[in-house]
């Protein structure tokens, strides 16, 4: 009987337990890792989340109300007086949770990228627009950085004051950032936003919170009229604010 000549069998050059994409047969690899390590960060940050609004409900017994406005799904700019570096946790907490899914702070990138824990805080858990303050290391226009986080859908808590107001005045002089984004964006409604007690909560330097009833304030929605100066409006802006905070007999300011 004649010989039959066997070809051999040809191999794979991947390597054991490798996929012939370049990840591992049994999971994907470098890619699956990725995977994985991404589902578990976002897992933790909303995790995370549940914990931050259940530990500022319990110190600050925070309520929201609203006056001459109610929730909406629209997206809208949230801003609000300054005092503490958990003002924007407040806010977030008290929108429901359809709207807070939707809506991001806008923070100091300094501040919030000095460590990791701040840098996951600020990033994965409120989802954060992060400004660089320092108009000299910048790389990025903060307007534009807005301007995209809205037509992306979101809606954005912001503080016009600039930052932590620690005098004795009720708020700081109101920077023109507002006003520009809100002349970008014309259809974009303006909420005011009161937020108060929370500097007697957390005061500038202190780490352990003082238990204290905090309340957030939502005003009536207000835009930027055609033509209307910048002074004009950070003057409305301002009265806006202030016609929220509370007397001391516990009406409105006028």
């Amino acid at each position: 009987m004649p010989k039959v000549a066997i070809a051999p069998r040809k191999t794979s050059a991947v390597k054991m337990g490798d996929a012939p994409d370049g990840g591992n047969a049994r999971g994907g690899g470098r890619v699956a890792d990725k995977t994985i390590s991404g589902f578990a960060r976002r897992s933790l940050a909303r995790a995370f989340a549940v914990v931050v609004t259940l530990f500022a409900r319990f110190v600050t017994a925070v309520r929201g109300q609203w006056v001459g406005n109610e929730p909406s799904r629209k997206r809208r700019i949230y801003f609000a007086n300054h005092t503490s570096h958990g003002d924007f946790v407040l806010i977030w907490i008290v929108l429901p949770p359809r709207l807070r899914r939707k809506t991001r702070p806008v923070a100091a990138s300094d501040y919030w990228l000095k460590s990791k824990l701040r840098s996951f805080i600020g990033r994965d858990v409120f989802h954060a627009v992060l400004i660089d303050r320092n108009k000299e290391t910048r790389t990025e226009d903060p307007i534009a950085l807005m301007q995209d986080a809205v037509d992306r859908g979101a809606s954005l808590i912001l503080f016009p004051e600039g930052r932590r107001n620690d005098t004795d005045a009720p708020l700081l002089p109101l920077k023109a950032g507002i006003y520009n984004l809100a002349v970008s964006r014309p259809h974009i409604e303006l909420v005011p936003v009161w937020i108060e007690n929370l500097n007697r909560v957390m005061p500038r330097g202190e780490f352990i919170p003082v238990p204290l009833m905090c309340t957030v304030t939502f005003g009536p929605t207000m835009q930027v009229a055609e033509g209307e100066p910048v002074g004009a409006f950070l003057d409305r802006a301002r009265d806006a604010l202030l016609a929220l905070k509370p007397a001391r007999n516990g009406s409105a300011s006028p």
